[in-house]
């Protein structure tokens, strides 16, 4: 029986058509490169001060002395949030009185800024911050606002999948192409606060909708050796393009509302894509819709210049194809057993930190020093490098030692940042941009990463669990750089300690490179750790008795492990019973170990002792019966202990 692949084989890997879709629906892509980050530029807040108006009967000393000053940056600047109350110095200013000679300016009484606020244009001529006026005692609505959007990414993700799986691919990519772009600029007739906030949570579940549909779509058409590069490199790299695009627009266009409304002119565009990009002949032969999923076959094979077979699906096959369905699982599979329940507990830390580095250094690049648009295009060129290094790290290098020294370089950089001199600013700047590459080559390996730790029964599952993990990161991610506002390395402190300490979790996970994909949750590659040992040698201590454990005993003497193999000289043929040698090694008869059962961390204790030798020996274990089953403890060696 062929497989989809196998019989649309002969159309080759990389011709015409396969090049076309590629390129479509990457290029599809690049509106939400700048849709999703143009909170970089709508949110900004630039300098304020409280307005002090025209018509209050001010001396030029006392309006030049209208607002308390305090430290920002080891410097002392003009008060954003507070004024002296303005009656009190019109008052002394009438008197004569002079500021700071005649009159004790820590004595004044202070006001909230009740004119409003008066915003620089040095930068920006208008921002949702300066129009509604969005500082002070509301200043935590523009990371809501953020959040907003973060939160419409998230509950988009839950309804794009089963949207796409019953009306197709391309209806839900184009449908939602045209939510994105149509609230958008429903946004820059926006009449208050709220209502650009509800219309941003609407553009979110259409960005995520979208770019989801267009990777399905993308990978259910390419074939196999042309989607891991789709995947991988081509909506990563086009995504970072329109994020390219973004510091660009933003640079000419310094009005709000009009940079909003060109940012939503390449959406637009991408109308002409329907007549162009097919629906996925698999979705249709899923759907019983066969002749329609055969004439988008010949036609690619026209494109391609290649005489279709006569015949491409046999009836048996589209019967099978239709009518093929697997067991059905439930999200409690995914803590069933102790290793699943590691990994995904694991997997949701790892996805949750990244995020909130990825989103919280591309939403930080304002705050650096510098020019705030060449700091973002910068943020944005760095991850195309990124992407290709994830990428060839994926094809030749372990996974979890990529992960992790990708994760490492990007929080340590961080966590440098605090010790770069004032004067050196542009150092800092560079520390942060390496930092945005590190975390940016780790997001882009997370996907593979855990797709191949999952077993194929719970993967979508798996993989979907973890990408909620990142969405709720990236709602937070907003409030970490509003922890800048009290401390300007503070969320660099807080983002890379994370960071570190995600990549030394990661080391725990187990090693995918070069394994076959498990197929059931027994399968499964286990988590790294002392747990194991743990089990192991509670089923042999004294207590257990080595007569209850003989079973288990002649299954890895017999079956796993021969004696006479690897080395290992304490599993040797001795005179006597086989089980009460191999008890008496673990259990404490043997004076060699006998400090395993009392030890907290024994694993040096069984690094050095004979029973593992070989620091590549590899033993198969069973644990303790549990329910009635015998457990699978896996791989086990000295390195997988400590």
């Amino acid at each position: 029986m062929r497989d989809y692949d196998e019989v649309t084989a002969f159309l080759g890997k990389w011709g015409p058509f396969q090049r076309l879709i590629f390129f479509l629906l990457s290029a599809s892509i690049i509106p939400n490169g700048f849709n999703g980050l143009s909170a970089v530029f709508l949110t900004a807040t630039p300098e304020h001060r409280c307005r002090v108006p025209d018509t209050a009967n001010l001396s030029s000393a006392w309006r030049n002395h209208s607002l308390p000053l305090r430290l920002q940056d080891g410097r002392e600047v003009p008060h954003s949030c507070r004024r002296y109350r303005l009656e009190t110095i019109v008052n002394f200013s009438a008197l004569g009185l002079e500021p700071g000679r005649d009159v004790d300016l820590e004595q004044v009484e202070q006001e909230g800024c009740l004119n409003g606020w008066e915003f620089s244009q040095d930068i920006y001529l208008s921002t949702i911050v300066t129009e509604w006026n969005l500082v002070c005692e509301d200043d935590w609505k523009a990371p809501l606002t953020i959040s907003l959007f973060f939160g419409g990414v998230l509950v988009g993700s839950f309804i794009s999948g089963q949207l796409s799986d019953r009306f197709g691919r391309k209806n839900v990519l184009f449908v939602t192409m045209g939510m994105q772009t149509g609230f958008s600029f429903l946004q820059v007739f926006s009449k208050n606060y709220e209502m650009f906030a509800v219309l941003f949570f609407l553009v979110g579940m259409g960005q995520i909708s979208n770019y989801v549909a267009a990777f399905v779509l993308g990978t259910e058409i390419l074939g196999k050796s042309v989607r891991i590069i789709f995947s991988t490199l081509g909506v990563c790299i086009f995504y970072a393009f329109g994020y390219m695009l973004l510091p660009l627009f933003a640079y000419f266009i310094r009005d709000w509302r009009m940079l909003l409304l060109a940012l939503t002119v390449p959406g637009l565009l991408c109308v002409v894509l329907w007549w162009f990009i097919p629906e996925s002949p698999r979705w249709l032969i899923s759907q019983g819709r066969f002749q329609e999923a055969e004439v988008i076959i010949r036609k690619a094979a026209g494109l391609n210049g290649i005489v279709a077979p006569s015949t491409i699906f046999d009836s048996s096959e589209l019967q099978d194809l239709s009518s093929k369905k697997q067991q059905s699982h439930s999200i409690l599979d995914l803590l069933r057993t102790r290793n699943i329940r590691m990994v995904t507990i694991m997997s949701i830390i790892l996805w949750m930190t990244i995020s909130v580095g990825y989103f919280g250094l591309s939403l930080d690049t304002p705050n650096l020093h510098g020019d705030v648009f060449l700091n973002c295009f910068l943020s944005a060129l760095v991850e195309v490098p990124a992407y290709v290094l994830a990428w060839l790290l994926l094809r030749h290098l372990p996974r979890r030692y990529s992960m992790a020294t990708a994760l490492f370089l990007g929080g340590s950089v961080l966590l440098f940042v605090q010790l770069v001199p004032p004067d050196l600013y542009y150092l800092a700047t560079v520390l942060v941009m390496v930092g945005k590459f590190g975390i940016t080559a780790a997001f882009s390996m997370v996907y593979v990463y855990t797709a191949e730790l999952y077993p194929t029964v719970v993967r979508n599952m798996g993989v979907g669990v973890s990408s909620t993990a990142s969405r709720l990161g990236s709602i937070l991610s907003p409030y970490f750089i509003y922890l800048g506002a009290y401390d300007r390395f503070l969320p660099y402190i807080l983002m890379g300690s994370l960071t570190i300490l995600t990549a030394i979790l990661t080391l725990f996970l187990p090693e995918s490179f070069g394994t076959p994909l498990p197929d059931t949750i027994d399968q499964m590659l286990r988590v790294k750790g002392w747990q194991q040992a743990l089990d192991f040698c509670t089923a042999h201590s004294p207590e257990a008795g080595w007569q209850r454990n003989k079973k288990m005993d002649s299954f890895l003497l017999e079956t796993r492990m021969p004696a006479t193999s690897h080395g290992c000289q304490s599993l040797q043929p001795v005179e006597g019973n086989q089980h009460q040698a191999l008890n008496s090694a673990v259990t404490g008869q043997d004076s060699r170990m006998s400090f395993i059962p009392r030890e907290p961390f024994f694993g040096t204790a069984l690094r050095s002792s004979t029973l593992f030798a070989e620091p590549q020996l590899l033993l198969q274990m069973i644990s303790l019966e549990r329910n009635g089953k015998s457990r699978l403890i896996g791989n086990l060696g000295s390195e997988d202990i400590l």
